[in-house]
């Protein structure tokens, strides 16, 4: 990491960023052009090669993006589904195979078929009325699943109006910053996108690094296939993320929030946006709130396609404006973050946990779930289900459950679920029992609950096949920056795949001595976690990945 370059691309502050103008040249084409970006690294007084760097990084910056008119989801569940190669079949009908693009998981997991135009995501039966797609600017694709609580609805309580939902706002105002912290810790809520580091000590860090700027980030890059918990929250309760945002702002003395969102979710930031403007309309951002000394005010970053955006530090290299190469740790973000200020990043549900905590006190939220792993989980579950759709459960509630009771069982023969995204753990149907809803469970019997996202792997899909997706995927989505990642990742996939196409038998030591590497040589989470699932894999489905071995 540069230090110097994080303080250049921080000169301008927040609101004229290099990463947001990127996005904007890149609207009209695809892609930005050489001599526009040319420009920007004068006018930001950074090198052309840092410019040109960061925007072919980027699956919607790149110069191969340039004419792409559609994009189809190529993520895990779609690709279980079976439905992708029908989308691409009839959206040539309509564009040239050249006009077609990928965007990996649209988080339309409940129906599948998921593809993109114009700015819109669609999905189920949408790819058979794309002529009135095509043809009108407002066709429109309702997306609907199940939302359901099975115990205290939480996250998932139906919003009210402004001046309601935030008097704990007001309140918390009113008291010392340190007793509203004290809530949080108390609470032990612990993060949801993966990690599950306490949310408390997370800020607290942030809070005792002295600095006049700070930053509180929303980790809004839910890329994980499986998962639309966050994409819910952005659009059906954005109140919810933007009062933790605010509360976590206060707590930690810090002054401004940025709401990191995927580009492959474009509703979301239109809703988001509206919401900011309901709070400034109402006097709840901006300086002097309620009379309180406390300033805070939002800025949206619409990311541009990058699974390892979800990183946090990733994230912060995305936002400055540099290629998302993940950061070595010491400093962390909360000594020195974006534009090299402390910062704290928590995902979406998170931050939403934070308004039932704030006014019901932190005992409310530690009461609920088991004694490590408190308050509720959303959890989704993909179109496999009899009842697809995403439910709000208590932590410890029985996996079991989750899957025979609220999502009515499967369809058709599944043999495993993955949770947790590519980086969670492969469970066959015969540990479903096996596991309950929380942290401790997931991780005694070797599986990662993470996001809580569920993919199903049906009957007929081939294991070996599902490896190589895993491989291919993580592959494509490496930052780069440690070489047990960029280079084990794409080894996995090339013996993944000559061995599905060929006499060719992987050599079982190499393999697992591949593993290995991946899980103690990686700089992040992304290649020292994707060998759990293959584990997994290979210790459950022995009897037909036999045949690939030697």
């Amino acid at each position: 990491m540069s230090d110097n370059l994080s303080e250049l691309l921080g000169r301008k502050g927040v609101n004229d960023n290099l990463f947001s103008k990127l996005g904007e040249l890149a609207k009209p084409e695809g892609a930005p052009s050489e001599e526009a970006m040319a420009k920007l690294a004068d006018e930001f007084l950074i090198g052309k090669a840092n410019a040109f760097g960061t925007a072919s990084f980027y699956d919607f910056l790149k110069p191969e993006n340039k004419g792409k008119k559609v994009y189809v989801c190529n993520g895990t569940a779609c690709v279980c589904a079976g439905t992708q190669n029908k989308v691409i079949d009839l959206l040539k009908e309509n564009f040239e195979t050249d006009e077609i693009g990928h965007m990996t998981c649209l988080g339309r997991c409940h129906e599948n078929a998921a593809f993109h135009y114009n700015g819109k995501n669609y999905s189920g039966n949408a790819v058979s009325d794309l002529d009135s797609i095509i043809s009108s600017d407002t066709s429109l694709n309702l997306d609907t699943y199940n939302v359901k609580a099975s115990g205290k609805a939480i996250l998932t309580q139906p919003f009210t109006k402004i001046s309601d939902y935030y008097k704990p706002f007001k309140e918390a105002l009113k008291k010392d910053s340190e007793a509203v912290l004290e809530e949080i810790k108390i609470s032990n809520v612990r993060g949801r996108g993966g990690a599950g580091f306490p949310m408390g000590l997370k800020l607290e860090f942030c809070r005792n690094v002295e600095n006049e700027t700070k930053f509180i980030i929303c980790n809004a890059d839910e890329g994980d296939p499986g998962a639309y918990s966050d994409r819910y929250l952005l659009e059906e309760r954005p109140h919810s993320v933007l009062f933790g945002m605010l509360i976590s702002g206060y707590v930690t003395h810090a002054n401004y929030g940025i709401l990191y969102i995927r580009a492959e979710y474009p509703e979301a930031v239109k809703i988001v946006q509206d919401a900011i403007d309901a709070l400034r309309r109402e006097g709840l951002i901006g300086d002097n709130i309620d009379g309180s000394g406390f300033n805070f005010d939002f800025k949206i970053i619409q990311a541009q396609g990058s699974y390892i955006c979800g990183e946090e530090t990733a994230l912060i290299n995305s936002i400055e404006g540099q290629r998302p190469e993940v950061r070595v740790r010491p400093p962390f973000p909360a000594q020195k973050g974006l534009f090299n200020k402390p910062t704290t990043v928590n995902n979406v549900e998170t931050l939403a946990a934070l308004h039932y905590i704030i006014s019901n006190g932190g005992d409310a939220w530690k009461n609920i779930g088991t004694e490590r792993s408190s308050g509720t989980k959303l959890v989704c579950l993909d179109s496999f289900f009899n009842n697809p759709g995403m439910y709000e459960v208590e932590m410890g509630t029985p996996l079991s459950i989750v899957v025979n009771e609220l999502g009515g069982g499967f369809k058709t023969e599944v043999k495993a679920i993955q949770i947790g995204g590519p980086l969670g753990g492969l469970v066959p149907v015969s540990k479903i029992n096996d596991l309950t809803i929380d942290f401790e469970s997931f991780s005694k019997e070797g599986f990662l609950l993470g996001h809580a996202s569920v993919v199903s792997i049906p009957a007929d899909f081939s294991i070996m096949k599902f490896i190589e997706h895993l491989f291919d995927f993580a592959s494509y989505e490496s930052c780069g920056k440690c070489f047990p990642c960029r280079l084990g990742t794409k080894r996995g996939q090339e013996l993944s795949e000559k061995a599905l196409t060929s006499d060719y038998k992987i050599d079982r030591k190499l393999f697992t001595d591949l593993l290995t590497t991946l899980e103690q040589g990686s700089l992040c989470a992304h290649g020292g976690g994707i060998p759990l699932p293959v584990r997994n894999a290979l210790e459950y489905f022995d009897d037909e990945l036999r045949q690939y071995f030697n």
